[in-house]
């Protein structure tokens, strides 16, 4: 499993669900050169959407963000994998967490086009340090799936 599991900060700002408002603070941290990991965008109901930044340097997107007036909610703790694409990359990272009793809150995966993936999980903050554990640990070939109907 040639692949980098790392353990990352992000913070998150309601936005009203209308067009522009992503791009408003795309900009502006672009301004500020606030480098990002990941960036996601999604729908909570209520005519708001959620717009979860994974910085390079927590700290300066903090400051950009305080410079903006935008509130940040966080820091939140995810999981952000990177390595060589291949038929199966994600399963076995969701079979660690499924056998150690984990479940994924949420994800999203993207291929590059030259053969790599990025994967980011988002488990339950309370099961974060159990979660790491398991996406770390280097015995996920001795861990067999859950027998059929035992889901």
């Amino acid at each position: 499993m040639p692949s980098n599991v790392m353990e990352v900060e992000y913070y998150y700002s309601l936005v009203a669900d209308k067009p522009g408002e992503a791009r408003r603070l795309l900009e502006f941290l672009s301004e500020k050169a606030v480098s990002l990991l990941v960036f996601t965008a999604f729908p909570v109901g209520d005519g708001q959407s959620q717009l979860d930044f994974f910085p390079t340097d927590p700290d300066q997107l903090k400051a950009a963000a305080e410079d903006a007036n935008i509130p940040l909610i966080g820091p939140k703790k995810a999981f952000l994998i990177q390595g060589e694409d291949q038929v199966g990359a994600l399963y076995e990272y969701h079979l660690k967490l499924s056998n150690a009793g984990i479940n994924i809150h949420a994800s999203a995966a993207v291929v590059d086009g030259t053969g790599r993936f990025g994967y980011v999980i988002w488990v339950n903050q309370a099961d974060y340090k159990n979660a790491s554990q398991a996406l770390r640990s280097s015995d996920w070939k001795t861990i067999q799936p859950s027998p059929p109907g035992r889901d």
